[in-house]
């Protein structure tokens, strides 16, 4: 039973990042998402050690564990706008492809600069 209880307070927690993201967003009339917003928060807690991974570790499992579940509402807003996306199959394909391709290569590219660096300060 604890352990359902810390899972919803750590859910909880991360809903609260998100919240006070779009909070941010709306109060400042800002371009960016508010859950953007909140994700940068949550990032900016976690790196500078005010929150620790551990108050948050067991909902974030959670989540990750269940998140297919999560992709169920957008595929069905999906179909509900099929017309728009009729007759455009390889369209859509070649920008899925491309867009795949440039998200790879800037995180190869960006976690190769991260290990290059952290050789770096090791030495």
């Amino acid at each position: 039973m604890f352990k359902v209880i810390q899972i919803i307070i750590q859910i909880g927690l991360l809903s609260l990042f998100y919240l006070v993201g779009d909070w941010m967003q709306s109060v400042f009339n800002l371009v960016v998402p508010g859950s953007v917003i909140g994700m940068l928060l949550l990032f900016l807690f976690l790196s500078t050690g005010i929150l620790k991974t551990s108050w948050i570790e067991a909902g974030t499992k959670l989540i990750i564990n269940n998140l297919a579940f999560f992709f169920i509402p957008v595929t069905v807003g999906v179909l509900e706008y099929y017309d728009i996306f009729a007759g455009k199959g390889i369209l859509l394909v070649a920008i899925t492809l491309g867009s795949t391709i440039l998200v790879m290569t800037c995180g190869g590219l960006i976690s190769q600069w991260l290990v290059v660096r952290g050789e770096l300060k090791n030495e």
